[in-house]
């Protein structure tokens, strides 16, 4: 049989079980996102009901419950079967890129922004008004900037994390940019 040419294209996925267990270790992510965010929530919703404001940290950080008909920062409020679809694509294309993977830090980040869409998208099916319109339940006031919930936080720590791959060249299978994988991946 001939060898293969060195020019020739070589399938460079990780193998079948390293695939698994990262797949693994993006659903475990993402159920512990997802489980934090909706428990806080009901926490949120029982006990902040009565719209009073709750000081955490000084003036800094509060406890105040609301309705986000938007996205961050209340953006796209009056678009909200928008945010919808744009959660659905969110997680059609985390399940895309996910195939290749062959990075813990990008299962990580793909876990955490999974979870986050996924607790985000249940609040637009659940809470009034439903039906993929529904309002996100947002109780982390932020010195008055904007209020958010546990999703966000890992929607944000997930965006920082995937920066720091972008700017290393570790793409989501593990590899730098010229193609050598990456001991850290």
């Amino acid at each position: 049989m001939p060898e293969a040419s060195s020019q020739e294209p070589q399938d460079h996925r990780p193998d079948p079980v390293r695939r698994r267990r990262l797949f693994g270790l993006l659903v475990a992510v993402a159920v512990i996102a997802y489980v934090s965010d909706q428990v806080t929530k009901l926490i949120a919703l029982d006990r902040l009901g009565d719209g009073q404001s709750r000081a955490v940290i000084g003036d800094v950080i509060s406890l105040r419950l609301i309705g986000n008909p938007g996205a961050a920062l209340s953006l796209g409020a009056g678009s909200t079967w928008v945010m919808t679809i744009i959660a659905v694509v969110v997680l059609l294309a985390i399940a895309f890129v996910a195939k290749d993977l062959g990075s813990r830090a990008w299962a990580l980040a793909l876990g955490a922004l999974l979870g986050a869409a996924l607790g985000n998208l249940t609040d637009r099916f659940v809470r009034p008004p439903g039906g993929g319109q529904g309002h996100v339940v947002d109780f982390i006031d932020y010195n008055g900037w904007f209020i958010g919930n546990v999703a966000d936080i890992w929607i944000v720590g997930a965006a920082v994390l995937i920066v720091l791959l972008a700017l290393r060249g570790i793409g989501v299978d593990g590899r730098r940019d010229h193609g050598t994988r990456h001991p850290d991946a």
